[in-house]
């Protein structure tokens, strides 16, 4: 049951037929995995929050430098040398105290990930380097969970969503692994595809529209332009396919 203020609170996005009220009290009962709390995670986080997810777990190991500060808007100048997810924790609170958030300061492992996991019905994908998408996106194979993939890269970025069992995976798309480095980014890039990200989970959730399933949407801000590519499923993925069933 959503409450006064939820109905206040959440008046305008009711108001869309898609969601109306049962939507809403699906938003409610929620419990979404956001691994990331940089660049991709602060507008996956305030966007979730913003529209009622029950439960945000928030999973990162990091502390804030001044370098992250161009694109990380869930922190600021006062919070460098904090947990990014004490830091984000601290903000979502203000912006929607009745969503609740785990805080989790740890970094992703395939000895932690299905603890990590536990109990959630979603992962979101607000990382920046490809060994730790994979862990996610195996454990997303293996217990059935959605996964919602997004990246960025200067004025570049990419978005595509993961249902287990039907559609193609990340390792499906994606062979072997990025060398770790440095790369460009400004703030808005991952402003877009982290909006672009809790659009898909929002949803899923609710169970409305078309889904980035089998389509990886790629953005390039330098043109302005939405380009889409379409994503097969590969029969010998690691993850998904045969190889994954044999290991």
């Amino acid at each position: 049951m959503l409450t006064a203020d939820e109905w206040q609170r959440y008046d305008r996005q009711i108001l869309i037929k898609e969601i109306g009220e049962e939507g809403q009290e699906k938003l409610k009962r929620a419990k979404v995995l956001v691994a990331g709390a940089g660049g991709l995670g602060s507008p996956i986080c305030l966007y979730l929050a913003a529209a009622g997810i029950g439960m945000i777990r928030i999973v990162d190991h990091d502390t804030i430098d001044l370098s992250n500060l161009n694109r990380q808007i869930l922190h600021g100048t006062a919070d460098i040398g904090l947990p990014k997810v004490d830091s984000a924790k601290d903000k979502l609170a203000l912006l929607n105290a009745a969503v609740k958030i785990e805080a989790i300061s740890v970094a992703i492992t395939e000895d932690n990930i299905n603890r990590l996991i536990k109990g959630c019905d979603l992962m979101v994908d607000a990382l920046d380097n490809l060994p730790t998408r994979y862990i996610l996106n195996k454990a997303a194979i293996e217990k059935g969970l959605p996964f919602f993939h997004g990246a960025v890269r200067g004025l570049e970025g990419r978005a595509m969503t993961i249902i287990p069992g039907q559609t193609p995976c990340l390792r499906c798309m994606y062979h072997g692994d990025a060398p770790k480095e440095k790369f460009p980014v400004i703030g808005v890039t991952p402003a877009v595809i982290g909006s672009i990200q809790a659009t898909e989970v929002i949803k899923y959730l609710v169970g409305m529209g078309d889904l980035l399933t089998g389509r990886l949407l790629i953005y390039d801000g330098m043109s302005m332009e939405f380009r889409e590519f379409k994503v097969s499923k590969n029969p010998q993925c690691e993850h998904c396919g045969e190889k994954g069933k044999r290991s």
